[in-house]
């Protein structure tokens, strides 16, 4: 299960697991549609692709929580 982390890694923008726009690399590096952007959908932490992350809905949030760790190695 997607680990959902809640800020973007590079300008601490909200990534509410509910809403579309967040990307995410093979170890769930998380950026917002802006900075995955700059980034060319390259993951500065890694090197690894970012992709679409997928949204989880809010029913689904109480049994399974979004992540509260807010960045790659912190």
């Amino acid at each position: 299960m997607l680990e959902m982390r809640p800020l973007c890694e590079r300008c601490n923008t909200a990534l509410p697991a509910q809403d579309s726009g967040a990307f995410i690399c093979s170890l769930e590096c998380s950026f917002c549609a802006n900075c995955a952007e700059e980034l060319d959908d390259r993951c500065p932490n890694c090197g690894g692709e970012l992709m679409d992350r997928p949204t989880r809905s809010s029913q689904l949030q109480e049994k399974y929580p979004p992540g509260t760790k807010a960045s790659f190695g912190k």
